[in-house]
């Protein structure tokens, strides 16, 4: 029982720190970025030019607009943008390419506060936005060839977001982010501690252990560190940001190096997970119909941008 006490209060005091002290500052500074581009029309613009360029994609001006928010802001901000396009009659072909690309993409909540343990930041959205797109491709034309392309409103670029003159000041911008990064911060917090007490548990029986010694010569001679498994099974099963706090202890403790952080990024650092598929699939009925076409093409991105970071920095 003492192991265990200790366990849960250790977890619960590496969850805070994280959330706190790490995803919080980041996010608000992230969030005032994105907030006053937005206040000021520059992000819509953005949005207007990149559009056509990406409609081959499979993908409308919403899904470039989800696009700019996971990249930038949180994997959980184009949840709002899937629910756009639930409603407004965005075709679900549409929608699953959306959804594709936003699973294969790197997780703006996750890629800039691992900026403190040596992420390559640029390195690894260079990477990840061109996974993306071949994601939402691969999902458009080969796993969602099946489903409607019809549009049942008009174009969703239409329908993006405008400027408002109202918020375009900037203390207003700062407050209306320091807001949201609270909200997310403080939202992800139960999950995380949740997690990482359940994830250290797992380890405490040492079946984790167990695996990774099994498995360890593998691991070094495809030049993976031996944390790989329990970074994985962390990730896959309680998220991008629970994984991120288990690298963080992993890192603190001398385990992994910021070259290992990088060799990982393609393969970590994405939403696609059991909690991050739970909460994108809730943006409405016609989201979570296509999230299998939407999951298969996620998957060749995410394959993508693992071997990009296998080769840059094996």
């Amino acid at each position: 029982m003492d192991q265990i006490a200790t366990t849960i209060l250790s977890s619960g005091r590496s969850a805070v720190e994280l959330a706190l002290f790490i995803l919080l500052p980041i996010m608000i500074v992230m969030l005032s970025i994105m907030r006053w581009l937005e206040a000021r029309g520059l992000l819509h613009r953005i949005v207007r030019v990149v559009s056509p360029l990406l409609r081959p994609f499979g993908l409308t001006g919403l899904g470039v607009f989800a696009l700019i928010q996971v990249s930038m802001v949180s994997f959980a901000a184009p949840i709002a943008t899937l629910a756009i396009m639930a409603r407004n009659g965005s075709s679900p072909r549409h929608i699953a390419a959306t959804l594709s690309m936003v699973l294969a993409l790197a997780q703006a909540n996750v890629v800039f506060p691992m900026a403190a343990a040596g992420l390559d930041i640029p390195t690894t959205l260079l990477l990840a936005i061109p996974a993306g797109l071949i994601a939402a491709a691969a999902t458009y034309y080969v796993f969602g060839r099946t489903l409607s392309a019809e549009e049942s409103a008009p174009p969703s670029a239409e329908l993006l977001p405008q400027a408002d003159p109202d918020h375009g000041k900037l203390l207003q911008v700062i407050r209306r982010a320091g807001s949201d990064a609270w909200d997310i911060a403080m939202g992800a917090l139960p999950l995380l501690v949740v997690a990482l007490v359940a994830v250290n548990l797992i380890r405490l029986t040492g079946a984790i252990g167990a695996l990774e010694s099994l498995l360890s010569p593998l691991l070094s001679a495809a030049g993976f560190p031996q944390q790989t498994l329990l970074l994985v099974i962390t990730k896959y099963i309680a998220g991008g940001t629970a994984m991120m706090g288990i690298a963080m202890e992993q890192i603190q403790l001398g385990l992994l190096s910021a070259q290992d952080i990088n060799l990982l990024a393609g393969l970590l650092l994405c939403p696609l997970d059991v909690a991050g598929v739970a909460i994108l699939i809730a943006a409405g009925k016609p989201v979570a119909a296509v999230a299998r076409p939407a999951i298969y093409g996620a998957l060749i991105g995410i394959a993508l941008r693992t071997a990009g970071h296998y080769w840059l920095f094996a």
